[in-house]
């Protein structure tokens, strides 16, 4: 016979498991929904980074910190992972004094384009708080393959 106590317990995994499947359901995918309009690809930001003249971006990795201290593109800011509530206000609060037209790239790598979950919050806080000139960087596998490997720019460390 299952106890009063036995049977909320249980339900409430049931409920926390729910809630997690939901959760992933949601990140997942979240990239592939970024309009083709907000995305740059590793050539197009290379020759951007590479040109003697115009607006050089403002970057920020929206990922892991143990991705960013193997290897980030140079210039670029560490956020941290902006599933979480803190990645977030650590975006925020780096870009409240920014004009709002400031070129901005925002990068993550941590996994496949299609399982990312941080670069569509972060797209879409940047694109709450006004701004007009974001970009994410398209990576369809990871950071390691689709920059690292090509040859593009890195920095290690800090």
């Amino acid at each position: 016979m299952i106890s009063k106590w036995t049977g909320k317990i249980a339900l409430a995994v049931v409920i926390s498991a729910l809630s997690a499947a939901i959760f992933l359901t949601q990140a997942l995918g979240q990239a592939t929904s970024l309009p083709s309009s907000h995305l740059i690809n590793p050539e197009e930001l290379v020759k951007v980074l590479q040109a003697t003249k115009g607006e050089k971006p403002l970057m920020f990795q929206v990922g892991s910190y143990v991705l960013y201290a193997q290897a980030h593109i140079p210039g670029s800011d560490y956020v941290g992972p902006v599933t979480s509530e803190l990645g977030l206000q650590q975006l925020r609060r780096r870009v409240e004094s920014v004009p709002r037209a400031k070129f901005i790239v925002l990068y993550c790598g941590c996994c496949p384009w299609s399982h990312c979950p941080n670069v569509k919050p972060a797209d879409d806080a940047l694109h709450a708080m006004g701004f007009t000139n974001v970009k994410v960087l398209y990576l369809a596998n990871n950071f390691g393959a689709d920059w690292v490997e090509k040859g593009y720019p890195v920095a290690k460390g800090q």
